[in-house]
């Protein structure tokens, strides 16, 4: 199996050197060069890598995560954590603030619910920051205490 994908790395490898040397040049306009066959063909060989890595990162990860119980419990209390700090950000967000009506005066069509859901993802980050800087504070007084 190790020989068959360092086989195919390396024709991969070729294919793609091939496909750089066929890039359209500097003097090609930007949007003839992104029409590009070699373009698109190497757009088509990095899905197709990252699908590649996507998917054995994801089988390797439930494998290793099924094997073992204890590690199951800890990511399933990870995920129910972050979905409860999710509902916590949605319950602060608030799509009725002016700003629906601020972004139609510069021309940008929006609605209360993309606002609210714009609201829900800086509320999500600013309360997972909060939480990371108090268990780096907590840690920190808890290693000063016990000295």
């Amino acid at each position: 199996m190790h020989k068959f994908v360092k086989i195919g790395l390396v024709v991969l490898g070729a294919i793609g050197a091939i496909l750089w040397s066929q890039l359209p040049g500097t003097e090609v306009p930007v949007g003839e060069a992104v029409e590009s066959g070699a373009v698109h063909w190497m757009f088509m060989i990095m899905y197709l890598l990252l699908a590649v890595a996507v998917l054995f990162s994801l089988v390797f990860t439930l494998k290793n995560l099924f094997a073992n119980p204890q590690s199951l419990k800890k990511t399933l209390f990870g995920i129910v954590g972050f979905l409860l700090v999710v509902a916590i950000a949605y319950v602060l967000s608030d799509g009725a603030d002016g700003t629906v009506e601020a972004m139609a005066d510069r021309g940008v069509a929006t609605t209360e619910s993309t606002v609210k859901n714009i609201g829900t993802g800086l509320n999500v980050f600013f309360i997972l920051v909060m939480i990371a800087v108090g268990s780096m504070a907590w840690g920190g007084l808890k290693k000063m205490t016990n000295k």
